[in-house]
């Protein structure tokens, strides 16, 4: 992750060196990816408009790819000319008739346009800022994911992870991904130079989905895109052509070329979804793209965050879910609408102490407190003996009612352990005991004892900042909250809660779960086999030619 040297990308110039002999290695233009690469982050940080990267380089992916369906110049010139200067009309002639999607109206609208970039607005005359003033005021009403404001994303723990590798193997398995296909990645690394901690050094790496991604910016052909209703970024199997142009822009490394013809068909992947229960076949979505599961050979595939799943095509349960939170054992992962202050992600990163408390937690049943609290009394001492409960248990979880406006009204994951929480203290309270008295509080030492002088003299309110520091000490609080790289302006919705990779950070081999991931066969703590390597050619370079340093 080293950056000190002269490299446009962030992950430094060995990274950048083998990115440009993978190009040599295709039939395409190398140079061309790697200026475009170069600019694309040029245009997420701010120093190049929209308008001007895809003019800049129309004329040279026209002669490379012979087709260009990025945003050039003349389509939003033509756009603005349908809209005559208005942003609603704009946006409405985009959408277009009979649910097409703005992306598809705007490949009919000239120069092969195929999506609007608002920062291409950049360079509009001081004629048109009425258009760019409408575009920022839409942009900050429906949130950056879509029309309807979704945007997905994760807040992902780092200090809860224990390297166990589930979601890796569970991403694997629902998207029937070869060896050496990683959407879902866990590293460790060494940090010279960075703050001591006792938290591991160790990262969980997703794809990012960035709002302003630039993979997309480099695609020549729209088949990487970012998807209008809830802000993912993915890529059409159907539309790629395999240039990787995208795997050179991309700042996190999170893009896989499939070499070989996968290991398990399209036919195989329509049983298993059915077998699931599946309304779909996991392979398109619901505006009929293949975008989902593994890829065909020669096109480009990454983590794609279960749209299948956020489309309803495996169930409405499933909506609002990814496979690898689901098999995440320590809640280490949340997924949820980044655009929404009350999703699990957002109330996670939050106040992270109190999220996790709630995830260790496991209070008795309501039914349960009912029937052990049957004839006791109703003073502490006697609930916490009847109910076979442990006074530091219900301290946290009144700690937690008290910090949590609405306990339980949310949805989501952490909505349910808040509901059991509520449901316990509600119990309790039924029973007799008051949980919100100065004089109980003040037993679970989360409020000073009454003053004997001046009780009954004002309102009573229980002491958050006590309530926080019990939590806080029983889970502890992340070392940063932070999102990956976020200097390159790509705006990526995946927040972070440990130790940031600094600028010295390098991977290590994993501790505690196994071998290293170059080896053929990972296996996990539990002795349950990933078979997790590194690299797709790694395996298919040994399958076709051997060790032989051959390229294919």
């Amino acid at each position: 992750m080293s950056t000190d040297d002269e490299s446009f990308h962030p992950l430094g110039e060995e990274w950048e060196t083998d990115l440009e002999a993978m190009l040599d290695d295709t039939e395409y233009d190398t140079d061309l990816g790697m200026e475009m690469a170069e600019d694309a982050m040029r245009v997420t940080k701010g120093e190049l408009s929209e308008a001007e990267f895809h003019e800049k380089y129309h004329d040279d992916v026209m002669d490379e790819f012979g087709e260009d369906n990025r945003p050039t110049q003349e389509a939003f010139e033509n756009a603005q000319q349908e809209a005559k200067g208005t942003f609603a009309n704009m946006l409405t002639k985009f959408e277009g008739d009979d649910d097409e999607s703005r992306r598809d109206v705007m490949k009919k609208m000239g120069a092969g346009a195929a999506a609007v970039g608002l920062g291409a607005w950049g360079t509009v005359d001081d004629g048109n800022q009425e258009a760019l003033a409408a575009a920022e005021e839409h942009d900050e009403e429906v949130g950056a994911g879509g029309g309807d404001g979704v945007q997905w994303g994760m807040a992902v723990d780092l200090e809860r992870c224990d390297g166990c590798l589930s979601c890796v193997q569970a991403c694997s398995q629902e998207n029937n991904l070869d060896q050496g296909v990683n959407w879902m990645y866990i590293l460790e690394y060494e940090d010279a130079g960075a703050p001591s901690s006792t938290s591991r050094n160790r990262l969980v790496r997703p794809c990012q989905h960035c709002t302003d991604a630039p993979c997309e910016k480099v695609c020549p052909t729209t088949a990487r895109h970012t998807r209008d209703k809830d802000g993912l970024v993915l890529t059409d199997y159907d539309v790629c052509i395999g240039c990787r142009y995208c795997q050179v822009a991309c700042p996190y490394g999170v893009n896989y070329f499939q070499w070989d013809e996968p290991d398990i068909s399209t036919d195989q992947i329509a049983d298993q979804a059915e077998e699931m229960g599946s309304e779909g076949d996991h392979m398109v979505d619901d505006r009929g793209r293949w975008v989902d599961s593994r890829s065909p050979r020669g096109t480009m595939s990454k983590c794609t965050m279960c749209p299948s799943r956020q489309d309803g095509l495996m169930g409405e349960d499933r909506v609002g879910t990814t496979a690898c939170e689901d098999a995440c054992p320590p809640d280490a992962i949340q997924f949820g609408n980044m655009n929404d202050p009350e999703s699990d992600p957002q109330r996670y990163a939050e106040n992270p102490s109190r999220a996790r408390t709630l995830a260790q937690l496991n209070p008795p049943s309501a039914d349960e407190l009912e029937e052990s609290l049957q004839g006791a009394g109703d003073d502490l001492d006697s609930v916490l003996e009847a109910a076979d409960l442990d006074e530091d248990e219900l301290a946290l979880m009144a700690a937690i009612d008290i910090v949590t406006d609405d306990l339980g009204e949310t949805d989501g994951d952490h909505a349910d352990y808040e509901t059991d929480v509520q449901d316990a203290l509600d119990a309790l309270s039924e029973h007799g005991l008051d949980l919100q008295s100065q004089e109980v509080l003040a037993e679970l030492d989360l409020a000073d004892e009454p003053d004997e002088e001046s009780e009954g003299e004002e309102e009573f309110e229980p002491d958050e900042d006590a309530a926080q520091s019990r939590l806080e000490q029983f889970a502890g609080v992340p070392a940063s909250n932070f999102r990956l790289l976020e200097d390159v302006g790509t705006n990526p919705n995946i927040i972070y809660l440990g130790n940031e990779p600094g600028p010295n950070a390098e991977q290590t081999e994993p501790t505690g779960t196994g071998q290293k991931y170059a080896d053929i066969s990972y296996e996990r703590a539990d002795g349950e086999s990933v078979n997790l390597v590194d690299k797709r050619k790694d395996v298919t370079d040994e399958g076709t030619v051997g060790d032989a340093g051959v390229s294919i």
